[in-house]
């Protein structure tokens, strides 16, 4: 687990190609106060079908670091792997933490229903903000199936609302709640 933390969207890494790969971004704002270890995550996966695959040169301890801030999981070895990143209310990387929070409190500011204010109470009561990045061009279905399952264990074990860029907040049945594929004027 690198101590590298590009959260917002960001030019592409050095190793990947030269000309910008569009990436997808999706998040849950999580209420509980740590994140659970990698490894159940991983357990998680592995008991939905699913063939996580890590990097080589991971520490197995770090499978059950709670503090953990970001790992790469495959979900085929000929595809891009998925990108998941962790910040917190507290800690190195709390700056990054309050402005994805600041930055979607002022999304939901322009929305003014029921649904809205329970998704902002969820912003506003949020402790960490897990977060996945994947390349959209080279995403399979079971790709994106295996970032549901990401975002589904966080949302589920976290007391977490999803949300994912470009489309909005997810209820947990995964009903589209706020619609952010348009601006609000």
């Amino acid at each position: 687990m690198a101590k590298e933390l590009p959260i917002l969207p960001s030019p592409v890494q050095q190793d990947d190609a030269t000309e910008a790969e569009p990436h997808q971004y999706s998040r849950v704002f999580c209420q509980k106060e740590n994140s659970p270890p990698i490894r159940l995550l991983l357990e998680f996966l592995t008991s939905r079908g699913q063939t996580p695959i890590t990097p080589p040169n991971m520490d197995d301890t770090m499978l059950d670091e709670w503090a953990w801030v970001q790992v790469t999981l495959g979900y085929d070895r000929n595809r891009k792997p998925v990108q998941v990143f962790c910040v917190r209310d507290r800690g190195t990387y709390q700056d990054v933490f309050d402005k994805e929070k600041a930055q979607f409190l002022d999304i939901l500011s322009a929305h003014d229903d029921v649904e809205a204010e329970l998704v902002r109470a969820y912003v506003e009561r949020a402790r960490f903000v897990l977060t996945t990045r994947f390349a959209q061009n080279d995403m399979t279905d079971e790709g994106y199936d295996f970032n549901g399952w990401i975002l589904e264990f966080y949302q589920d074990q976290c007391n977490g609302i999803v949300q994912i860029d470009s489309q909005g907040f997810y209820s947990p049945k995964g009903d589209l709640i706020i619609d952010l594929s348009v601006k609000v004027e």
